[in-house]
């Protein structure tokens, strides 16, 4: 008897992203935020059920906040670390719990991939509070290139992978105050999640070429190495004409 063989294909859809967005663009598209449901870890009593669920899971959405500082040479340590999925978020108060060993095992473990954006800094901020090694965390910035998205900030990628706007309003409070304002649980949650979903995206979209990634890339050095030497012949310039006054 003849076996029959089943192939299973993956179908990914074609890549059609911009590669680099302005500003103006974006400030008219619609508002997009996380719906799902918010949960602030600020007691050890919430920490082990928050971990039990996240162990569930096979990819995280991560992000950090710290206290912003508004004097040169002075930093805050991670106050806060948010972690997302598709239907829940998990705010871990670092200033009420500390960061716990069962919350560095999740950073540290092969099986979870972990994805955030300027990741490597997070998780520096994040070791700085409890020592671990980082395994199978992803950075977006090192994967976008491959897609030919130039542009390198969260709030750009979303709007080129979905027409649509994060709030950044609440990016400049602080993050240390007693309680968390529903804004800023909403912002701290939509910017994990916001991360997640762009991996996923890309995850489901086909790469461009490896040549045509280079070549988008060269090109946008070259136009911004253009643009200094243009702003520097400009200051140039205006130097010369005080001088010659």
């Amino acid at each position: 008897m003849q076996k029959k063989i089943y192939l299973c294909t993956i179908f990914m859809k074609p890549n059609q992203y911009l590669h680099k967005i302005s500003k103006e663009l974006i400030q008219w598209m619609p508002v997009a935020q996380f719906e799902g449901e918010v949960i602030i870890v600020d007691e050890p009593s919430k920490i082990a059920d928050s971990i039990g669920y996240l162990r569930t899971q096979k990819v995280l959405g991560v992000d950090t906040e710290a206290r912003p500082s508004f004097t040169r040479g002075i930093h805050y340590p991670t106050a806060l670390v948010q972690i997302a999925t598709e239907e829940k978020c998990f705010l871990f108060r670092l200033t009420h719990v500390g960061l716990p060993q069962e919350l560095a095992d999740i950073f540290a473990d092969e099986t979870i991939r972990k994805v955030g954006l300027a990741f490597k800094d997070d998780l520096n901020g994040l070791r700085r509070r409890r020592n671990f090694k980082p395994a199978n965390c992803v950075d977006i910035q090192s994967l976008v290139g491959q897609y030919g998205i130039l542009d390198l900030g969260l709030q750009k990628i979303f709007a080129i992978c979905f027409g649509k706007k994060i709030s950044k309003a609440q990016q400049l409070t602080n993050w240390e105050n007693s309680h968390l304002t529903p804004e800023q649980a909403r912002y701290a949650s939509t910017d994990a999640w916001a991360t997640l979903l762009i991996y996923q995206d890309l995850m489901n979209t086909e790469p461009l070429p490896k040549e045509e990634a280079e070549r988008l890339r060269r090109a946008e050095l070259e136009r911004q190495q253009q643009h200094q030497q243009e702003v520097q012949a400009q200051r140039e310039q205006e130097q010369a004409t005080a001088h010659a006054q």
